[in-house]
């Protein structure tokens, strides 16, 4: 998905240089219909990226952080074979013929969702047992309102935000979103202004997507290890140091040589966050709740991914320079990388201080429950005692207005 965006995107930036000129991030005038294709197209986007990221966590556990970093591989896979084949369709059939032919490849992905399963829990075969519970339930307008609350809720849950660990987490990765695919977007465009050729500069990217390719599931096996997983979160923050620190030193390299050692560690860096990033969620979030954690991750990070290149572009229309876009992309990309390491200590420090507090309730909490369950059984066994010691005189008494009236019948004359 990512790698046929990010052909997309060179498309339209391309397309949009034709129609504008010089202007390097404003779209075509012309071309107002591009706004609803790109809604349906976000929408798609969006739908396929969550289901498989959610279908990850429930499949994984233990390798799961390797599970990650293979199915992330899949976009630098095509990404490095793309770009020159992009370049290539972008000449023969134009911008029109070269999304039609990307849109087919998309197509692509029906075929994988229709082989993704729901996880089943074993010793629980699949069958129509929740059908039942709906026929047996009543069917009234309160119960089908409170049902689609707590689904709104479940989907959209806002008490992640208080959730300390997720709040630093968002922070960190919305600012590494915002300077991410600046970069990608004008690589081969710097390229070019540096006096590369066209296609030499298209080959940039395939060979940040040939590193990236390997590094995604060599980075998941690294933080699969007993050293690396209780510190992903650490692994994460220097990975997205490395990225930015590339961004920085981009504008101090002019030739194609310099260019290319850029692309590798890019890949690098690249690589390293794309396989963590949701590999962290997951860590903090756990399984239960990372699937509505990584919908409300990814409609907040929409903004910045919105908001990312076309500010690098307007830095490059207003300067005429595109050194500034990958001094912004680079220091944005190093600040978050620095908050997520200093805020991580102090997370992990104040849930150690907080640790003591949190068993004592849970253990009090336990006796609590412990005794209500001990009353409750003690009241089980009371109440046949109680209810036999009172059936016993209940009878006597009986049996005694049964018998007495004998005796006066047998007084009586006839």
């Amino acid at each position: 998905m990512d790698f046929l965006y990010h052909a997309s995107c060179h498309v339209c930036r391309r397309t949009s240089e034709q129609s504008v000129g010089q202007s390097l991030w404003k779209p075509a005038n012309s071309h107002t219909g591009w706004t609803d294709v790109w809604g349906v197209y976000g929408c798609g986007l969006s739908l396929n990226l969550n289901a498989s990221l959610t279908i990850i966590s429930k499949y994984f556990l233990v390798k799961r952080p390797l599970a990650n970093g293979l199915a992330m591989a899949g976009s630098p896979v095509f990404l490095c074979l793309l770009a020159p084949v992009n370049q290539y369709l972008l000449h023969k059939f134009g911008w029109r013929g070269s999304l039609l032919i990307l849109g087919g490849l998309m197509l692509n992905c029906c075929v994988a969702g229709a082989l993704m399963r729901p996880v089943i829990p074993p010793g629980k075969p699949f069958s129509s047992a929740p059908q039942k519970k709906v026929k047996e339930q009543p069917n009234k307008s309160n119960t089908k309102l409170k049902g689609r609350m707590q689904n709104a809720k479940k989907f959209l849950d806002l008490t992640f935000f208080k959730d300390r660990g997720f709040v630093i987490y968002l922070i960190g990765s919305v600012m590494f979103i915002f300077g991410a695919y600046g970069p990608i977007v004008f690589l081969s465009a710097y390229a070019i202004d540096q006096g590369v050729e066209e296609y030499s500069a298209a080959y940039l990217l395939t060979i940040m997507g040939f590193v990236d390719m390997f590094v995604r599931p060599a980075t998941g096996l690294i933080a699969s290890s007993k050293w690396i997983r209780p510190r992903i979160q650490y692994f994460f923050s220097f990975a997205m140091v490395f990225n930015g620190t590339c961004h920085l030193l981009c504008p101090l390299l002019n030739s194609y040589t310099f260019l290319v050692t850029y692309a590798v560690f890019f890949g690098v860096g690249f690589g390293m966050v794309f396989a963590l990033i949701f590999e962290c969620l997951m860590d903090l979030m756990g399984n239960e709740r990372f699937p509505s954690a990584v919908g409300l991750v990814t409609i907040i990070e929409c903004i910045p991914m919105l908001l990312g290149p076309p500010t690098a572009g307007l830095l490059v229309d207003i300067f005429g320079d595109y050194k500034y876009l990958f001094f912004m992309c680079g220091s944005v990309i190093v600040t978050g990388g620095l908050f997520l390491f200093v805020m991580n200590i102090y997370n992990y420090h104040m849930l150690e201080k907080e640790k003591p507090a949190k068993d004592r309730e849970q253990n009090q909490k336990s006796i609590e429950s412990q005794d209500q369950v001990s009353a409750s059984e003690v009241e089980m066994k009371q109440t046949p005692e109680a209810a036999m010691e009172r059936t016993e005189p209940e009878a006597k008494e009986t049996d005694g207005a049964q018998r007495d009236p004998l005796p006066e019948n047998a007084e009586t004359p006839y």
